[in-house]
């Protein structure tokens, strides 16, 4: 087993926009406000597939966003809410927020999902704005953005198909041109040590975890060579590819290969004797193994007349797509056992939230060369949310202003007629003696 990681960017959608209309009907004087609500965005959310074993579908689309909602209409009509995007994910996930570390999600259930990236409230149009004292407002409120976040998955892997056979048959060189693994390739036994694993995509959409087991050698069942740390690992696969060098460049012979190692797994494990087996029939590049392969496919087929022989050649690829293929096919008939192991459930976890009125009514004043620059959370935040294209908004923020005493502070720090003033991006002159900026 090994961790497959992926680092991925999601965004919620925003907000619609929220509409500045009125009714202009004939026979209805008066109107009034007729500006709809913007719809909501999307939410990211992310789902368990049991289908699916690996990451390497996040290898090629890192990011996801979801759709924003659609702007309000006229006649008071609310802007559609976006659809959900649904992002698949194998199960035995954990998602991980990448700036924080805390774990969001630990996915194991076919089914589960979570809401990885919440999509942002539409802005409200007009009508809402509407007051005794008001009752026909141009204001309207911009859609809020999505929330967005970078994310680590992580994913305990387990081998679909194990590479057995003994040392140098070339396991090592078949799966290094299956898939992005680099192992350690030697002409010498026991170049592999530890097991290598490679994500393998066969190409029609379908992918799986192929694991090149170290050399296996007459009295593994006993732990000699590299034995039982083998072994274990061969348990753990759903199918077997036998590799056999059918040129019989150690001087071993191809058949006499193929029982011993049988017999070591059968000795180890009764039920890895049952476990789906192809035999790959490889070096057949090499002079003799045509020959070699005529006599192999006769002795085996008096012992087990259903095993499948696929000759190939992983130096020159012969034949190695259809084996993946095969592969493919067989773990698709096979019932699936999904091995995950649940992270620990935290049993205190203390939540510090900031103190919403001290973080509102909150602001600094600093200087930046002939500006005044005014930080505040709750101005940054409506200036956001506000569509500053109208009177009417211009003094909703300056009220706004001037109630949480940013206007009494300028003053103070220098401030006069003409003096610029900057919000985020949003600038203004200072105006003294006035109701508004």
């Amino acid at each position: 087993m090994f961790v497959d990681k992926a680092k991925i960017y999601v965004k919620g959608g925003d907000g619609g926009d929220g509409l500045v209309a009125f009714r202009r009907e004939k026979y209805v004087p008066e109107g009034g406000p007729a500006g709809g609500d913007g719809g909501k965005g999307g939410d990211v959310i992310f789902r368990v597939d049991e289908g699916l074993r690996t990451l390497m579908d996040f290898r090629y689309q890192r990011h996801f966003k979801a759709d924003r909602g659609v702007k309000g209409r006229n006649k008071s009509q609310h802007g559609a809410n976006a659809e959900n995007m649904i992002v698949r994910i194998p199960p035995g996930t954990v998602l991980i927020d990448d700036d924080t570390g805390e774990v969001l999600a630990d996915m194991i259930h076919h089914g589960q999902q979570v809401v990885v990236a919440r999509g942002g409230r539409g802005g409200r149009g007009n009508t809402r704005f509407a007051t005794p004292k008001n009752p026909a407002p141009e204001i309207a409120e911009n859609g809020e953005e999505g929330q967005e976040r970078y994310l680590l998955m992580e994913l305990k892997v387990m081998a679909d198909v194990g590479l057995v056979g003994f040392p140098s048959v070339g396991k090592s060189t078949l799966l290094s041109v299956v898939s992005a693994a680099e192992p350690k390739i030697g002409a010498y036994h026991f170049t592999t040590i530890t097991p290598n694993l490679g994500m393998v995509d066969v190409g029609d959409g379908r992918s799986f975890v192929m694991a090149d087991l170290p050399g296996l050698i007459e009295g593994a069942h006993e732990g000699v060579g590299l034995g039982h740390e083998f072994l274990r690992h061969v348990e753990r696969t759903r199918i077997i590819i036998h590799v056999v060098d059918m040129s019989g460049s150690e001087g071993r012979d191809p058949f006499e290969d193929w029982v011993k190692i049988n017999q070591e797994l059968k000795l180890y494990n009764e039920a890895l004797a049952e476990r789906p087996q192809i035999v790959a029939a490889n070096k057949m590049d090499m002079p003799e193994s045509e020959e070699n392969l005529a006599a192999f496919r006769e002795q085996v087929q008096k012992m087990k007349p259903d095993i499948e022989i696929m000759p190939i050649s992983s130096l020159t690829r012969q034949g190695v797509q259809e084996l993946l293929y095969r592969a493919a096919d067989i773990l698709d008939s096979i019932p699936q056992e999904v091995h995950v192991e649940e992270v620990a459930e935290t049993t205190e976890r203390k939540v510090y939230k900031l103190d919403k009125k001290d973080e509102d009514n909150s602001f600094t004043i600093t200087r930046d060369n002939e500006a005044y620059v005014v930080h505040s959370v709750k101005i940054e935040r409506m200036l956001k949310r506000i569509q500053m294209n109208s009177h009417e908004a211009i003094l909703k923020l300056a009220r706004t202003m001037r109630h949480m005493g940013i206007d009494d502070e300028l003053r103070k720090r220098g401030a006069v007629e003409g003096t610029i003033v900057r919000i985020a991006d949003f600038e203004f002159e200072f105006v003294e003696g006035s109701s508004y900026y």
